[in-house]
């Protein structure tokens, strides 16, 4: 008698719906389901439009910067990268001021200036000189995910998505697919 009872709740079990739970690590759920091996990330908040005239590239004086929600937008990205189950086995920031405050205000270690990652948006670089170095990069990347800061002009060119300021891409080198990634 008891075993027909256990064969009726196990069969009610069965068929009540299976509830899926969502993990809570997006960027990690984007990599692997198009196997990203890069992330782009623009760089953080930095009020206006482009650079000013006298723009030298060593010089942060004579870019356009983050402000103070830049910073913080960036601190809070870099919070919800550290609480990522990505590991980034390089970071690489553009030469612009901007990405570099972002990169080292995302607080997750060591990291180096690329020039592949320069804007060309207003000609400071040269596009026909930054996407070859780029994409040369992108084919001798090590092992693991790259973390990339730098541009719109730069992402869009290379992902075909075009990030707001602190937006994540993950990008397939070989497949070429990308998503866009909102960390909350």
């Amino acid at each position: 008698m008891i075993k027909p009872v256990r064969r009726l709740l196990l069969a009610l079990l069965c068929a009540l719906p299976v509830a899926s739970w969502a993990s809570d690590d997006v960027l990690t759920d984007a990599i692997k389901k198009i196997n990203g091996n890069v992330v782009f990330m623009r760089h953080a908040i930095a009020p206006g439009y482009g650079d000013p005239d006298n723009f030298k590239i060593g010089d942060c004086n004579t870019q356009r910067n983050l402000d103070d929600t830049g910073r913080s937008q960036a601190r809070a990205i870099g919070k919800a990268l550290s609480q990522s189950r990505t590991q980034f086995a390089e970071i690489l920031s553009s030469q612009w001021c901007r990405c570099q405050e972002t990169t080292a205000l995302l607080g997750l270690g060591k990291w180096t200036t690329f020039e592949g990652l320069n804007s060309f948006f207003q000609g400071y670089a040269d596009a026909d000189a930054t996407i070859p170095k780029l994409q040369k990069k992108l084919t001798t990347l090590k092992p693991g995910v790259t973390l990339m800061v730098s541009h719109q002009v730069v992402i869009s060119r290379i992902t075909g998505v075009s990030p707001s300021s602190g937006g994540l891409v993950v990008y397939n080198t070989q497949t070429k697919q990308a998503t866009r990634v909102t960390l909350n």
